[in-house]
């Protein structure tokens, strides 16, 4: 690890930190993380081409978090609405340009990248605000804790053993040695942090050990599916604001994944 990545990380790691305890600070985070991820993602999709509505999509995308951390919720399926609302926008954004080529495709991206971004990003803030007080900041611990560490085993691991590529068409240094150490990484987390999950689940040892490998192998697949974007727009990094880490989206891309699949399974857990 080079002197740029381990201030990057100590950065995140410390922001991290004090967001998952404190509530504005929480807010502010999310959403600078995710103007961040949007701002590279639109980028990334204007360098194909693509007539897409970026200044739009990034206010739109940094709303969501705003709105659900206030609970703007004045309908019970609000969210359906919102996404209903966003998507004539865009078509009314489409409607005034003076050229109709690839309006499918802008309209599709727009959308898109507002969901993929900010949507999925902004679980984090209902995982934390999921159980009261300190029980969810350690849900929230635990899923950042699963799927970062699942981050850092890829990489250590890769890096050190990965000799047999795992996709190379869509990333070529990801291997599977290093998706096999994300797995071993991911469920070592989540039974070092089994305290952090709702005393009354009760799951037992194993049953947490199994959400590690499912959470973590979520993990990968966000990464991946960052890496399909990145290699579709012919770019090694989603941007350089994160010295030695690449980009947002590059420090994001595993939680797009984890956080809502981990929102909804621990909802329906405790609701059953």
């Amino acid at each position: 690890m080079n002197k740029h990545r381990l201030l990057s990380s100590t950065v995140l790691i410390l922001l991290t930190i004090g967001a998952a305890v404190n509530d504005w600070l929480a807010l502010i985070v999310v959403l600078g993380l995710t103007i961040g991820g949007l701002y590279e993602y639109f980028y990334l999709i204007s360098k194909k081409g693509i007539p897409i509505y970026s200044y739009t999509g990034i206010a739109i995308g940094a709303a969501i978090p705003i709105l659900i951390f206030f609970h703007f919720e004045p309908t019970k399926n609000w969210e359906l609405i919102f996404v209903l609302l966003v998507l004539m926008m865009i078509f009314v954004l489409q409607l005034i340009r003076k050229e109709s080529a690839n309006a499918i495709v802008g309209i599709s991206s727009t959308l898109f990248g507002v969901l993929y971004v900010s949507w999925f990003f902004s679980y984090l803030i209902r995982i934390r605000e999921l159980l009261p007080g300190m029980e969810g900041v350690k849900l929230l611990g635990f899923i950042l804790l699963v799927t970062k560490c699942g981050d850092m085993g890829a990489l250590l691991v890769g890096s050190r053993f990965g000799k047999t590529p795992l996709l190379p068409r869509v990333s070529p240094s990801k291997t599977i040695e290093g998706g096999i150490g994300s797995f071993a990484f991911s469920i070592i987390a989540a039974v070092a942090a089994r305290s952090f999950l709702p005393a009354e689940l009760n799951f037992s040892l194993m049953h947490v050990a199994l959400i590690g490998a499912f959470f973590g192998g979520l993990g990968q697949l966000g990464d991946l599916s960052e890496s399909l974007i990145k290699r579709d727009c012919n770019v090694k990094d989603s941007g350089s604001l994160l010295p030695g880490m690449g980009g947002v989206l590059d420090a994001i891309d595993s939680l797009l994944f984890t956080a809502p699949a981990f929102y909804f399974y621990i909802s329906a857990v405790l609701n059953t």
